[in-house]
C-alpha cells in the first residue's frame, strides 16, 4: 500500500476509533488496517496510536500528524477532482499558435465568442508563420495551413476546412494592365509571390476544363511572407497574385480586390488543428476546436456570394 493509502487508513482508524470499523469502511481487513498504521509508525519512528483490547487513542504526535494527513488528503482529492473535471469543464490557460493572417482574421474573432462562452478559460495566443513544436513550445493547439499532405507526426490532426486559393488583383491594376483570361496572358502581367511554408510561390497550379496546368511564375517585383501584406500590395495596384480565401475574403467583399481568371481553380489549402493526444482530451481543447470550426464554416459560407465559389468547393469539415 502506498503512503497516501496508509494515511487514509490512519485517518479512518482515528475517526472510527477502531481498526475493524476502519477496515469495513475502506473495504479491507482488520489485519491490513493494523499493518498500514504500523508501517507509518515505523517510517516516522513515532507512536501514533495507543492501543488496547477495546479502543485506540491518539498520542500527542498522532494528533498533530492526523491534522497534517487530513490537509494533505484534502489537497490530493481537490487536485484529482480538478483533473477529472478538466475533461468536462473548460478552465485554465489555453495556449494556442496560429499563422499570422489566419490568426488575425479568424482565430481572434472566434476567441471572442469562445471566451464569452467559457469565462473560466484564459488564452495565450502566439501568431507566427513558423509552425512550432507543440510539446516543446508548451502549446495546447497549433493551427496549421498547408496545400501538401501533413508530415508524419505523433500529433493528432483535426481537419477544420479546405480553403480555396483565388487569384486576385485590384480593379485599378486591371483597368490599366488588362484582365488576363489564359495562362499565356498571365505571363505578360506583374505577378507577385507569396512566400510561405504552405504555398509554392514559384509554380501556380491551375485546374480548368482542359485539365491541370502549371504556371511558372516570372521574376516578381515583390515577394512577401505574409498573405495579409500581399493583399495590401495587391490593393495598391502592384500586380496579380494568389491569396488564400481566408485572407482575400474581406477585400473581395469590399471590392478592393476582384477575382482574376474565375474559370480557373487554384490548389486549395487545408486548415488543421494539431494537438498532442486524443486520449483524455482536455475540455478546453475540444471546445476550442469545435468553436473555431463553426466560426470558419460560417465565415466561408457567408463569403460564397462575394467570391462566387460553390459551397461544396469550400470543403468545410464537420469531422
Amino acid at each position: 500500500m502506498d503512503k497516501l493509502g496508509k494515511m487514509r487508513v490512519y485517518v479512518a482508524v482515528a475517526d472510527t476509533g477502531s481498526f475493524t470499523a476502519a477496515a469495513q469502511l475502506l473495504g479491507s481487513t482488520t489485519a491490513q488496517a493494523s499493518r498500514a498504521v504500523s508501517d507509518l509508525e515505523l517510517h516516522l519512528r513515532s507512536r501514533l496510536l495507543n492501543r488496547s483490547t477495546r479502543r485506540v487513542a491518539l498520542t500527542e504526535v498522532g494528533a498533530r500528524y492526523l491534522e497534517q494527513c487530513r490537509e494533505i488528503l484534502d489537497r490530493v482529492d481537490i487536485a484529482e477532482a480538478q483533473a477529472a473535471n478538466a475533461k468536462a469543464l473548460p478552465r485554465g490557460v489555453l495556449r494556442l499558435h496560429a499563422p499570422s493572417s489566419f490568426g488575425q482574421y479568424y482565430v481572434i474573432p472566434a476567441l471572442a465568442k469562445y471566451c464569452e462562452k467559457y469565462p473560466d478559460v484564459r488564452v495565450d495566443l502566439t501568431l507566427s508563420q513558423h509552425a512550432p513544436d507543440i510539446v516543446d513550445g508548451g502549446f495546447d493547439v497549433s493551427m496549421y495551413v498547408t496545400h501538401s499532405p501533413l508530415p508524419d507526426s505523433a500529433m493528432v490532426a483535426a481537419k477544420l476546412c479546405s480553403v480555396p486559393t483565388v487569384l486576385c488583383a485590384a480593379p485599378s491594376y486591371l483597368a490599366s494592365a488588362g484582365s488576363p483570361e489564359t495562362l499565356a496572358d498571365l505571363q505578360k502581367h506583374s505577378c507577385l509571390q507569396l512566400l510561405t511554408s504552405f504555398f509554392a510561390s514559384d509554380k501556380w497550379i491551375f485546374s480548368a476544363a482542359q485539365g491541370t496546368e502549371v504556371f511558372d511564375v516570372p521574376l516578381a517585383k515583390l515577394r512577401v511572407s505574409s498573405a495579409e501584406a500581399l493583399a495590401i500590395a495587391l490593393r495598391e495596384g502592384m500586380g496579380i497574385a494568389p491569396l488564400p480565401l481566408l485572407t482575400a475574403l474581406s477585400f473581395l467583399r469590399s471590392g478592393e480586390l476582384v477575382r482574376v481568371m474565375p474559370t480557373y481553380s487554384m490548389q486549395s489549402s487545408t486548415v488543421y488543428a494539431l494537438y498532442a493526444s486524443r486520449e483524455y482530451l482536455d475540455a478546453k481543447i475540444a471546445t476550442w476546436i469545435t468553436c473555431l470550426r463553426e466560426h470558419i464554416a460560417a465565415s466561408l459560407l457567408a463569403g460564397e456570394s462575394a467570391t462566387k465559389i460553390a459551397a461544396s468547393e469550400l470543403g468545410v469539415s464537420g469531422q
